[in-house]
């Protein structure tokens, strides 16, 4: 592993917004002979660990993908089991978000949820409003499509094609309040977007690692805002 702390580096290298699509948990608990509730457990440390980094490291805001629009597709008692890991992060460590100044946002759409734990998430996104510290926005039955789908149509309803530019479809997403997203780390080693942040990923750097998200942690973070910091951002300049 690398160093915990990050390198120093000019302001403007470093990332404002950071995205991470977390794999491989159910990868991680097949290499140790464990059932894949195992490998979720683990990552939800994992979420522990790099959170209170990202805080340290000075960042603005951090985007998880916990629960995408596909996910229903995994088997029901699968489901069931993150349903019931998403609720016992939010009663352990909302204390801890509260104390730490951290806005909790939620993009996607949870009201899908099981009716108690939408009034859990609900509590948990009011109880930080007040806060002015970092944004922590968790992914919570997101999918990119849907998100850019029902952006259109609100836009049509109220104004005529030629209204409709960049600048009014970012303003209808659900990052709306965010900073622009810098940078999108996917662990595990695949690398696609997996329908995660297609809009905001437009100018975003990419990085994906081999690391199985429940052993991502502080230093694989550092290691990925040097990446970061050593990348030329044009955007489509020279």
């Amino acid at each position: 592993m690398a160093t915990a702390a990050v390198p120093e580096l000019a302001p403007a290298a470093l990332p404002r917004h950071v995205a991470i699509i977390m794999d491989g948990n159910g990868r991680w608990a097949k290499q140790r002979r464990l059932p894949r509730l195992a490998g979720h457990r683990a990552g939800v440390e994992a979420v522990r660990r790099v959170t209170r980094a990202a805080r340290a490291m000075g960042l603005e805001a951090l985007t998880l993908y916990a629960f995408s629009s596909e996910n229903w597709r995994r088997p029901e008692e699968e489901v069931s089991d993150l349903m019931g890991l998403l609720r016992l992060f939010i009663r352990s460590d909302l204390a801890e978000l509260v104390r730490e100044n951290v806005r909790l946002r939620v993009i996607g759409d949870y009201r899908r949820f099981a009716p108690d734990l939408v009034a859990l998430v609900d509590d948990a996104v009011a109880r930080t409003d007040g806060n002015t510290g970092p944004v922590l926005a968790i992914a919570l039955n997101y999918g990119a499509q849907a998100e850019l789908a029902a952006a259109a149509r609100r836009l049509a309803a109220r104004l005529p094609a030629e209204a409709i530019d960049e600048a009014a479809i970012e303003a209808e997403l659900e990052t709306a309040a965010l900073p622009p997203l810098d940078l999108l780390i996917r662990t595990s080693g695949e690398q696609r977007l997996s329908n995660f942040l297609l809009w905001q990923a437009a100018y975003a750097e990419l990085l994906f690692v081999d690391t199985l998200w429940p052993d991502f942690g502080a230093d694989e973070l550092a290691d990925a805002i040097a990446a970061f910091g050593r990348r030329q951002r044009r955007y489509g300049g020279l």
